[in-house]
């Protein structure tokens, strides 16, 4: 008995340690852990603001016990980018990546008379990001009632100025001081259907489609050069090899001829024969170093990874190549992870590492942190991706984006419709596209690179386009960001 005894006791003493010692920060940050949610608002909160300093989130006195209220200014414009402060739930967002600084913090005692003054005990950062008001709101009024998702990036800094999808949510809902309303918010969004708790900015991915085609391109000049010489035969489909199967093109038109034309023109069969002949290694390669298969580094939690199948997929699958030269198949990406691929291209092959925070400034409004720009992937050389500007160039000048022209600027762009199935509340399935849409400008001086991406969905014709759908919201961001608007 003496001996059992011991051993309990001697569990007990290692449990106690591994929740007073190992686990305790664990514990501390839970989200519903009412103790710790008590003490943290009973000061404010850091605010966090756009570059132009814009509020986008602060904290405000009230008369309860935890005498702060966490406010979001216009929060369904800004949800997927702060994200949500909730006594219940936790944090998500801005508010999660940056609690650090945004929790308040002993004010500092710099001499003997601030022990017996009456300065506040307390006090915050703010968090200051590259977000621009102006193009966030664009965003959300260019997609409308769409749903969908819109990234704007600087190509030259990864920082992003624009980021948003629609449907959206209220995060004044989930920081309310009253539990009942706000676990009955939270199962609402939850249950909602349209999943507007989803950042499909960065959390979902789609087939690009066409746009993919910006990576095939680059990987002809990258490891397969000779290819951008040949001429291709005119033509509405191809036979697949090692199958009684053909693909064709968009609505079965015939097309073929030069690399330019191809590209501008978006043929299907003549990028479904490139992609066999750079073979699937080259190509899985030429995705890689331009981000798939690997999560990006940006400042926000929940970021998926974009997917391109393994080289050894293709092995006994050669028709799933072509497929996915053309960005089918089991090809998939975030409108996040096609911006980024824009923002290589306009940056002479360097993709600069995405990020939201521009700079973590003090209660005396000086410098904590500051975002210093790095590249995240070289994704291809100086060389290619100026060719590749130069066949993009010509997608507005002569192909499929010709109606997001704007005169006296040079638009570098890519169209993509990834044919797909939609099954609606009844549970029938509809035939639709994903659409999308990936530019930068100025061309040859690009300050803006975006992505945007309108899934199928109810509302839309079976024959949908992204020149149609997300050619328009690019438009208006570009005339945005170039103040032509």
């Amino acid at each position: 008995m003496g001996v059992f005894l011991a051993i309990l006791f001697a569990v007990l003493f290692l449990q106690l340690n591994n929740i007073q010692v190992l686990q305790a920060s664990k514990l501390d940050n839970k989200p519903g852990n009412a103790l710790t949610a008590s003490s943290t608002n009973v000061e404010p909160r850091g605010s966090i603001v756009a570059r132009n300093g814009t509020v986008l989130a602060r904290s405000v006195p009230v008369s309860d016990q935890y005498h702060y209220q966490r406010v979001y200014s216009n929060g369904p414009l800004y949800a997927d980018v702060t994200g949500f402060y909730s006594l219940i739930y936790g944090t998500s967002g801005i508010e999660s990546s940056y609690n650090q600084y945004l929790v308040a913090q002993p004010n500092p005692i710099k001499s003997l008379s601030d022990i017996f003054s009456q300065q506040q005990k307390y006090v915050t950062d703010t968090v200051v990001l590259t977000i621009s008001s102006k193009l966030q709101a664009e965003a959300q009024k260019a997609l409308g009632s769409l749903k969908g998702a819109v990234v704007a990036i600087d190509p030259s800094t990864g920082a992003i100025l624009a980021l948003y999808s629609n449907p959206s949510y209220d995060p004044n809902q989930l920081a309310s001081h009253n539990a009942t309303a706000v676990e009955a918010a939270w199962h609402s969004l939850q249950s909602d259907p349209s999943q507007p708790m989803l950042n499909r900015a960065i959390a979902r991915a789609y087939p690009p489609g066409s746009t993919f085609k910006i990576v095939t391109t680059s990987a002809v000049f990258d490891h397969s050069p000779q290819i951008a010489s040949e001429t291709f035969p005119y033509q509405t489909q191809i036979n697949l090899p090692d199958t009684t199967n053909t693909l064709s093109n968009y609505a079965h038109e015939s097309c073929g001829g030069s690399l330019a034309n191809a590209l501008a023109v978006s043929c299907d069969t003549t990028y479904a024969q490139i992609g066999m002949q750079l073979g699937a290694q080259n190509l899985y390669n030429e995705a890689f170093s331009f981000g798939f298969d690997q999560v990006p580094p940006i400042d926000l939690p929940g970021a998926a990874a974009a997917q391109f199948p393994k080289a050894s997929s293709f092995a006994r699958n050669i028709p799933g190549l072509a497929y996915s030269a053309i960005g089918q198949e089991n090809v998939s990406a975030t409108a996040l992870q096609m911006a980024l691929v824009g923002a290589g291209i306009a940056d002479h092959g360097a993709i600069m590492t995405p990020h939201l925070m521009s700079q973590v400034r003090n209660y005396q409004d000086q410098i904590v942190k500051n975002f210093v720009p790095k590249i995240w992937r070289q994704a291809t050389s100086a060389a290619t991706a100026s060719q590749v500007t130069q066949l993009m160039v010509g997608v507005v000048k002569n192909g499929t984006a010709q109606g997001i022209a704007i005169p006296g600027v040079e638009i570098a762009a890519k169209t993509g419709t990834a044919q797909t199935n939609l099954t609606a509340s009844n549970n029938l399935s509809l035939s639709g596209s994903d659409n999308w849409m990936v530019a930068f400008a100025p061309a040859q001086n690009p300050k803006i690179a975006v992505a945007v991406v309108v899934p199928a969905q109810k509302g839309l014709s079976s024959s949908s386009t992204g020149a149609q759908y997300a050619g328009p919201i690019i438009k208006s961001m570009i005339q945005t960001a170039l103040g032509l608007s």
